[in-house]
């Protein structure tokens, strides 16, 4: 089944260009030039999406925080900057990366291939964790405390993920960086100490147990039940 790619760009020739090489690789492409199009044309549940910051009128972090609300595809910002500021804040709106303006159609392709991927061995997956009154299901991507869901933005959930499947193993930030966004080798690491502490005081809403410990001088892990006593 061919994958479906919205495209959201108010630069015309950028659009055609982008159309041209995804749809020569099989892709079918529906294409905005608005924020308000954008919304509209999400509508239509895209496999990603990849969305223009700089928008006239409501800009792509915008859209991206009032489409996460029914599209859960993956949302690929295509930028001119990326200073640290600007990635947190698009992390915090739901996106989940970005593509440095300008960049090559093999790099273009490279990503959303790779998130694609990473979308099809997640909805392959109906493995789950239980761990006291945290329930965490890595097929819907969801977690749960005492039935009460946590909500989480995609890249907390990554992090959720990566930790509580390799329980007890510490990773520095580099390393939880590099396998969530490891082909984006030009990233600031800040980012997954921000995210953490979103995680964590997610958790603190509904619990006092700390599942993922700072070990000082190395990094995070997710702490084990025998850990905590």
């Amino acid at each position: 089944m061919e994958k479906r790619i919205l495209v959201v760009d108010d630069d015309k020739s950028m659009v055609k260009m982008i159309k041209d090489v995804l749809e020569m690789e099989g892709y079918r492409v529906f294409c905005a030039f608005d924020g308000q199009q954008a919304l509209i044309k999400a509508q239509q549940q895209p496999d990603l999406i990849l969305l223009d910051i700089n928008l006239p009128g409501m800009d792509g972090i915008e859209v991206c925080e009032k489409i996460r609300d029914f599209v859960s595809c993956p949302i690929l910002f295509l930028t001119a900057r990326i200073e640290e500021r600007d990635r947190i804040i698009g992390l915090k709106a739901g996106g989940d990366d970005y593509i440095v303006k300008p960049f090559s159609t093999g790099e273009l392709l490279a990503r959303i291939e790779a998130h694609l991927r990473r979308e099809r061995r997640a909805q392959g997956r109906k493995e789950f964790r239980y761990d006291d009154d945290l329930y965490i299901d890595y097929g819907s991507r969801q977690v749960f405390f005492a039935q009460k869901e946590i909500e989480m933005t995609r890249a907390e959930f990554n992090i959720v993920e990566l930790l509580s499947r390799n329980a007890g193993q510490v990773f520095d930030r580099e390393m939880i960086y590099e396998k969530i966004w490891g082909y984006d080798r030009e990233g600031d690491n800040k980012i997954v100490t921000e995210l953490i502490r979103r995680i964590r005081n997610k958790f603190k809403g509904y619990t006092d147990r700390e599942y993922i410990e700072t070990v000082w001088g190395c990094g995070y892990k997710w702490t084990l039940k025998r850990d905590t006593h």
